[in-house]
């Protein structure tokens, strides 16, 4: 135990250096997409998230979407457990033959008014999956998309612009790409 103990102090701090802090453009855009939210739907928005069989990267970037950084919170934006209690439903990946049924249950379940965000490159086209035995293709193939957000993943705060989007209404079904 004292040797791994010396070894430790001798080493020091191994990690990874700490991320850059925030640009201040990025926070104004936060703020302003924010405010935007609370504008366009008046109260605050449930969002019911559904996997139809993505790699992950996508709920990745969502759950730092959900982080204090972005305060979804504070804009009136919540993650819901059910589709009853959503108004809109983030769907990520492909969508696999065995979430076909869940997927149409879950659109058929939310209230109307309704929005489908389609998220990343999958959820918009199908990705690199396309369409085999295994996979039906994008989200819009199954349900009714509102607005897709391409990328691979696609970052929180593009994230967060789909879904200002989807509510306002106003814009065109897909973003443009993120500028690399």
């Amino acid at each position: 135990m004292a040797g791994l103990l010396r070894q430790i102090l001798s080493l020091g701090l191994l990690g990874e250096a700490l991320p850059p802090t925030q640009p201040e453009w990025m926070s104004a855009e936060v703020d302003h997409i924010q405010q935007s939210v609370l504008r366009h739907f008046g109260r605050s928005l449930g969002v019911r998230l559904v996997d139809a069989g993505s790699c992950n990267g996508c709920e990745l970037e969502i759950h730092a979407l959900n982080s204090p950084q972005y305060n979804l919170a504070g804009a009136g934006i919540r993650f819901v457990a059910s589709p009853r209690h959503a108004d809109i439903l983030l769907v990520t990946g492909p969508v696999s033959r065995h979430m076909e049924e869940a997927l149409k249950r879950t659109y058929d379940a939310i209230p109307a008014p309704k929005w489908v965000v389609a998220v990343g490159d999958c959820g918009a086209t199908g990705g690199l999956f396309g369409e085999s035995y295994a996979v039906c293709g994008g989200v819009s193939r199954i349900i009714p998309v509102t607005v897709t957000v391409p990328g691979c993943p696609p970052s929180p705060l593009r994230l967060l612009q789909g879904i200002l989007t989807a509510v306002s209404g106003s814009a065109p079904n897909s973003l443009p790409p993120q500028p690399e």
